[in-house]
């Protein structure tokens, strides 16, 4: 009898332990599935971009500005403006950083998106840039002007050429605009187009290129520096300013919002001034400036 007692007295203490595991293993997994749907901590958010902006990115996430924001940022390369506009409507990247904001108007009225911009970053300027001459002064009748051959840098360099004097445009031109509209060409210049990312393999082949500053960074040339006319931060050039874009739905989110404050922090803004020899220009400005 002792010895049925005894058997019957290990059963039960064997069963409440293995009992006792389960109940234990099921509250840890239950917590890990919590944390892993954002009640115990909060998700990264994805950044896609490329070139200098990629750097620029991958920097901030390691700053101390996103540990005290209490930001996490995952940066992933996407190369291409429609690539990563793409990336972000499917929710494959949260953020994306590479843009202007006549860019995101062109895509959007393009492709039927409606990504929203909801901080702005830089003004990047656009340059002209010449072998043959060196001012605007000194552009002579009948010369060749490389063109981008997508919408939005042809229209930003036409409009360049026309802050610089050398053709007119009309009041409503836009930034789908091409050499078509142009009203006026005292100079007779001829337009070629060129995909944009060779602007500075093509400077000794033509007469004057319109070249973007991350291109030309790229081709070891410094807008500031080497170009014989560029743009300024000024009204008209308020669509060329560089903006992070997301989901519509998503530019109310407090967290997403951080990333522009993040962006203007002081020692991203002394790291970027160093790596980009100050041709990433600060804007600082509400997304309603951009809209106006």
């Amino acid at each position: 009898m002792k010895k049925k007692q005894s058997i019957l007295s290990f059963i039960l203490i064997t069963t409440t332990l293995v009992l006792g595991a389960c109940s234990s293993t099921e509250g840890v997994s239950e917590n890990a599935s919590s944390k892993k749907n954002g009640s115990n901590e909060s998700q990264p958010i994805v950044v896609g971009s490329q070139a200098a902006d990629f750097q620029i990115w991958e920097f901030i996430a390691q700053s101390d500005a996103a540990k005290e924001a209490g930001i996490t940022l995952e940066v992933e390369e996407v190369d291409g403006g429609p690539q990563l506009n793409t990336a972000t409507v499917e929710g494959e990247v949260d953020v994306n950083a590479f843009q202007s904001w006549a860019y995101l108007e062109s895509f959007n009225e393009e492709s039927g998106s409606d990504l929203a911009a909801f901080a702005t970053t830089y003004l990047e300027p656009m340059g002209i840039y010449s072998d043959k001459v060196d001012s605007v002064e000194d552009v002579t009748e009948g010369l060749v002007v490389a063109i981008a051959d997508n919408p939005s840098n042809a229209s930003r360099g036409l409009l360049l050429l026309e802050a610089a004097g050398l053709i007119t445009l009309p009041d409503d031109f836009d930034v789908l605009g091409t050499t078509s509209d142009i009203i006026d060409n005292p100079k007779n210049l001829t337009f070629v187009e060129i995909d944009d990312t060779t602007g500075p393999r093509v400077i000794q082949d033509v007469d004057l290129v319109l070249i973007g500053n991350t291109i030309a960074m790229e081709g070891g040339l410094n807008v500031l520096e080497d170009s014989i006319f560029h743009e300024e931060i000024t009204d008209e050039t308020k669509a060329n300013v560089n903006i992070l874009v997301t989901q519509k739905e998503n530019a109310d989110n407090e967290d997403i919002l951080k990333l522009g404050e993040l962006y203007h922090d002081e020692e991203v803004q002394e790291y970027i001034e160093k790596q980009f020899d100050g041709t990433k220009v600060p804007v600082q400005k509400d997304i309603s400036y951009l809209e106006e």
